[in-house]
């Protein structure tokens, strides 16, 4: 019982998606994977293709993190038009 109520929770927590706080509400530089994909409406997967290429959009070239991707905030900022706040 407790191995299947846990598979149930695991499932349930993959399947809804992230809350993310409004853009304009981050003030950190960079902003991982997964935060970055939602706010440029595309799938982390894309943006992880993107930086294997390099050939992300200008201003978005991601920086490396202990292994992980962080994204520009002023280039997700950028790239929708609403300028470096």
């Amino acid at each position: 019982m407790q191995a299947s109520q846990h598979s149930a929770d695991t499932r349930r927590a993959v399947s809804e998606p992230q809350q993310f706080p409004p853009l304009e509400l981050v003030n950190r530089p960079t902003v991982p994977t997964e935060q970055a994909a939602h706010y440029l409406n595309r799938r982390p997967q894309t943006l992880r293709g993107w930086a294997c290429a390099e050939n992300f959009p200008d201003g978005l070239r991601p920086v490396r993190i202990r292994g992980r991707l962080g994204w520009p905030v002023a280039g997700i900022r950028a790239a929708l038009g609403m300028g470096a706040a």
